[in-house]
C-alpha cells in the first residue's frame, strides 16, 4: 500500500504563504535577476558602447540559461530576466530608430522597468480600491472558486492588506526612479550620472525591497488563522 500524506486544512495565511514560496527564486534567482543589470550599467559606464554592453548583457544571461539546462533546474527566473532585458533593448532600438543619442538610447534601456511598475502600482491598487484586492484571487485559485473569497469581510480585509503590501515596492520605486530618468532624458542630470544612479536603483530597489515587503507579508499571516471557507475544510494541493 502507498503511505498518503495527510491533508491539511487550509488558512488564507497557509494559501497565501504557499502561493508566495512558489514566486521566489531564492538567492540564485536574485544574482540572475541582478546580474545582467549590473553588467549592462558597469559596460555602458566605462566603454560607452551600448551594443557591447547590451551584447555581454544579454550574454551572461544566456550563460545563465545554459547552466540551468545542464542542470535541469527552473528556468523560470533567468528567463525572467531575459525577457526584462529583450524589452529593454527594444526600447534600446526604438529610441535609436526615432534618432535619438546614445544618452538617450542608454535611458531607454531602464523604461520599461519603470512603466511596467507603474502599471503593476495603479493594477494593485485599483483591486484594493474596488473591494477586489489581488491576493484574494490567489486564494480562490486554491478553493477552486475564484469568487468565494469574497463572501467574508475578514478575508477580504487580509487579502487588501496584503495586496497592498506587494503594490509599496513598486510604488517605492517608480517614485524613486523616475525623477533620475526625466532628469536624465531632459538634461537637468547627466546621462552618464542618471544611468549609473539608475542601474543602482535597480538592483537596490529590486529584491532587497521586495524581500522587505514579503517579510512583511509573512508578518501579518503570522498573526492570524483566517479559515479559506469559515464552512468548510479546504486541502492545500
Amino acid at each position: 500500500m502507498t503511505d498518503h500524506t495527510a491533508p491539511s486544512v487550509a488558512t488564507v495565511e497557509e494559501v497565501v504563504r504557499a502561493q508566495l514560496s512558489r514566486a521566489l527564486g531564492g538567492r540564485r534567482g536574485m544574482v540572475e535577476a541582478a546580474v545582467p543589470t549590473l553588467l549592462f550599467t558597469v559596460m555602458w559606464l566605462t566603454t560607452r558602447e551600448l551594443q557591447l554592453a547590451l551584447l555581454v548583457s544579454i550574454g551572461a544571461a544566456v550563460v545563465m540559461l545554459v547552466i540551468r539546462v545542464v542542470q535541469r533546474s527552473s528556468l523560470q527566473f533567468v528567463l525572467n530576466a531575459i525577457f526584462g532585458i529583450g524589452i529593454g533593448w527594444l526600447f534600446v532600438r526604438l529610441a535609436a530608430s526615432r534618432g535619438g543619442s546614445e544618452d538617450e538610447q542608454a535611458l531607454a534601456y531602464f523604461l520599461p522597468g519603470l512603466i511596467y511598475n507603474t502599471g503593476y502600482s495603479v493594477v494593485l491598487a485599483a483591486t484594493c480600491l474596488v473591494g477586489w484586492p489581488l491576493v484574494g484571487f490567489m486564494v480562490g485559485s486554491v478553493t477552486g472558486d475564484p469568487t468565494a473569497w469574497h463572501s467574508s469581510k475578514q478575508v477580504v480585509r487580509l487579502c487588501t492588506t496584503l495586496t497592498w503590501l506587494l503594490a509599496v515596492p513598486c510604488i517605492i520605486r517608480v517614485a524613486v526612479q523616475a525623477p533620475v530618468w526625466f532628469a536624465g532624458r531632459s538634461g537637468g542630470m547627466d546621462a552618464d550620472t542618471a544611468v549609473a544612479v539608475l542601474g543602482i536603483l535597480k538592483v537596490g530597489l529590486g529584491w532587497p525591497l521586495q524581500l522587505a515587503a514579503l517579510g512583511a507579508m509573512v508578518w501579518v499571516l503570522s498573526r492570524n488563522a483566517t479559515p479559506v471557507d469559515p464552512g468548510d475544510q479546504v486541502e492545500l494541493a
